[in-house]
């Protein structure tokens, strides 16, 4: 018999959420597979308000997600990451880029390859070096502007999909996060 595991997310917006929840699960699946005893990751669950709230806000997301989920993640960005590390516990995990989102969609260039019309010549030689670019908001942009059949907003979801986790692990920040989850998934005898 399998012992669920449900995450829980309080991400900065809508577009956060839609990259950030496929990850999470696709992540935490790929962190379960040789746990001892068979883990059944559930679908993430959405905290009430955005990390953009304020702290008493935030604080009754987390409690009203904490009676349903086992690990809550928070996401900020780098200009907000006090905010994430405030409410850090046992099973609140901040999930913070060095920049912003928006980069780690940037580090796996053959995801963009399947996108027609994509142009991943502004995408660094090195996926580690996605968290090193200025402005990732506008390098998505400029990767995207060839494109005429989405809005930026719809790529989040398809790329949540389809990122190679392997290349999300060797982003310093990202790196971060997965052994913050790792122990936190240890602690709590999922692996």
């Amino acid at each position: 018999m399998s012992r669920p595991l449900v995450p829980g997310l309080i991400a900065e917006g809508d577009t956060d959420e839609l990259f950030l929840a496929r990850v999470i699960g696709r992540q935490l699946r790929a962190l379960t597979d040789l746990a001892p005893r068979p883990v059944d990751v559930q679908s993430v669950q959405y905290g009430s308000c955005h990390m953009t709230k304020d702290d008493a806000r935030i604080r009754e997301a987390i409690e009203e997600l904490a009676g349903d989920c086992h690990l809550i993640f928070l996401h900020s960005d780098h200009r907000e990451r006090a905010k994430a590390d405030r409410h850090a516990g046992d099973q609140v995990a901040p999930l913070v880029p060095v920049k912003e989102t928006e980069s780690w969609l940037l580090a796996d260039a053959n995801v963009w390859a399947r996108v027609p019309g994509a142009d991943a010549s502004f995408l660094p030689g090195r996926p580690r070096d996605t968290e090193k670019i200025a402005d990732p908001k506008a390098t998505l942009r400029a990767v995207l502007a060839g494109v005429s059949h989405r809005k930026v907003s719809e790529h989040f979801a398809f790329v949540g999909d389809h990122v190679d986790l392997s290349v999300l692990a060797r982003l310093p920040a990202y790196a971060t996060w997965l052994d913050a989850t790792s122990k936190a998934l240890r602690n709590h005898g999922f692996l």
